[in-house]
C-alpha cells in the first residue's frame, strides 16, 4: 500500500510524462487483476460442467 501512495504522491509532482506513466501503471495492474478474475470465473465455469 505504501508503494501504491508513494506514486500517487510522485505523480501529483512529476511532468506530464511522469503522470502518463504512472496512470500506465495503474491501468496495467487493473487489467492484471481483471484478467485473473476472469480466468478464475472460467475454471470454476469448466468445474461446474464437469
Amino acid at each position: 500500500m505504501e508503494t501504491i501512495l508513494q506514486l500517487l504522491k510522485n505523480m501529483s509532482h512529476s511532468s506530464a510524462a511522469g503522470f502518463l506513466g504512472v496512470s500506465g501503471i495503474f491501468l496495467f495492474l487493473a487489467v492484471l487483476l481483471w484478467a485473473g478474475i476472469y480466468r478464475v470465473r472460467q475454471a470454476l465455469d469448466r468445474e461446474e460442467h464437469h
